[in-house]
């Protein structure tokens, strides 16, 4: 029963996807010119090579966004059903709470926020 549900689920999406790209590729306008593959940052155009290192506090900085932004879209729905789950949905939710507020702690000591 589950099996079959799982075909239509995966065969519907992949359709759906399918006739989505189709549609744009027919639908879509189409001019080609030397111009639209340059490169274009702000309207100057690029000098000497464009690719450079970034400082790895970006990625630090993006990488603790993401945590925190997942926290919270796992925070919505145990919002929704606190008061059916009971305690044991509290005491779940504060162990997850619990090892994000670690991770913060670890990045907050190694210095990932701050900075230099």
């Amino acid at each position: 029963m589950y099996f079959t549900l799982l075909i239509v689920v995966i065969l519907t999406a992949i359709v759906l996807v399918a006739v989505a790209l189709g549609l744009a590729g027919v639908i879509s306008p189409r001019s080609f010119n030397a111009q639209k593959g340059e490169a274009y940052e702000c309207g100057i155009p690029t000098r000497g090579n464009s690719w450079m290192q970034f400082k790895v506090g970006y990625y630090l900085f993006a990488i603790l966004f993401l945590m925190f932004d997942v926290e919270t879209v796992f925070l919505f729905p145990w919002a929704v059903v606190v008061q059916d789950l009971g305690v044991y949905g509290l005491f779940s939710i504060l162990f997850f709470l619990i090892i994000l507020v670690l991770g913060l702690a670890y990045a907050w000591k190694k210095g990932a926020l701050e900075w230099k």
